[in-house]
């Protein structure tokens, strides 16, 4: 058990390396190779010539391809200071780059909207787990009845309405028109029960697509595993049909679900777009559309980061989970 954490917290270390390196290359050597000024798009084209030649100095593109890699990896762990143009701007620790638009570092924009993601990934992710995971084994348990097939149809409806549609419809039931939810964000500061009840329709809203997914998973895994020789021993052995559900077939189940779990859980860390939006939550999801809308490139390169760590974090509690529900990981 010990080797293979160790396995895997090296290989976390090494894709992390992997991954700033991509990033890097990305936002910085692509454009350049596709002809863009990449000062100019730090910047903004209607800055004048001065401005532009000083944030060049700043990121240091006159430097060879490894010293800028070396300098952005550099800045992340001890911070980096930025000197061009007869000024100095100094960007702390973790240092996930700097807005010369907005005149701010990256990092406490990150770490300011980052609650607000988060609370809303993990909030969603524990309904769509209880609700889809328990719809996907009732459905696989009553397989044909009147119940799968409602199931399954609520399934379909949740994959196939988009968020924003989802997210119109359940603010204009509950909140305008019936008002029992407010439609507003409140900071957690503010009170937790205020906090849960305007976050009450954007957890529905999000886990309603994303339980759909896991019900109809779990239901044609579960439907698989229910066949299989170990179940069917178990059974005759005299074993409750609770016991067989509950200790044999649900573990094999969690197997899938939790890979998905791990790429939906990261990838949501990094930003729901649409939810976000739709709702007005001030977090991961509308930086990043406010500074597409702003070309705010710096912005967009600290978001992508944080996904990316998200979700290779995500992967490793994934990897160490599946020691614990399969004892046959631990050897591999």
């Amino acid at each position: 058990m010990l080797a293979y954490l160790i396995r895997r917290l090296f290989a976390a270390v090494v894709m992390l390396v992997v991954i700033v390196m991509v990033v890097f290359g990305i936002f910085f050597l692509v454009p350049k190779w596709a002809g863009v000024d990449i000062a100019t798009s730090f910047v903004g084209k209607q800055a004048d010539p001065a401005a532009v030649e000083a944030v060049r100095q700043k990121l240091g593109l006159a430097e060879p391809i490894y010293v800028q890699v070396w300098e952005f990896f550099k800045g992340i762990f001890v911070g980096r200071t930025y000197a061009g143009g007869g000024d100095v701007t100094q960007c702390a620790a973790p240092c996930f780059g700097y807005s010369f638009r907005s005149e701010q570092a990256i990092w406490p924009v990150l770490t300011d909207r980052f609650p607000v993601t988060l609370s809303l990934a993990l909030g969603a992710a524990v309904l769509w787990l209880l609700f889809g995971v328990a719809a996907g084994v009732l459905s696989a348990l009553k397989r044909g009845t009147l119940w799968d097939r409602g199931a399954m149809l609520v399934a379909l409806a949740g994959v196939s309405l988009p968020i924003y549609f989802t997210g119109l419809l359940s603010l204009a039931v509950f909140s305008y028109g019936l008002g029992w939810l407010d439609a507003e964000y409140v900071p957690f500061s503010d009170g937790i029960g205020t906090w849960f009840g305007g976050m009450i329709l954007p957890w529905v809203t999000l886990a309603f697509l994303y339980a759909a997914m896991y019900a109809r998973i779990t239901r044609a895994t579960m439907m698989e595993i229910l066949g299989e020789d170990y179940i069917r021993t178990a059974r005759a052995k005299g074993l409750r049909e609770g016991v067989v559900i509950r200790k044999h077939a649900m573990r094999s189940t969690m197997t899938p679900l939790l890979t998905m779990l791990g790429m939906d859980l990261g990838a949501l860390i990094g930003g729901a777009i649409l939810t976000e939006t739709t709702f007005s939550l001030p977090g991961l999801g509308q930086a990043v559309l406010n500074a597409i809308k702003n070309q705010d490139l710096p912005i967009i390169l600290g978001v992508t980061l944080i996904t990316s760590v998200a979700v290779l974090i995500a992967n490793l509690v994934v990897d160490v989970l599946y020691a614990v529900i399969d004892p046959r990981v631990r050897l591999t």
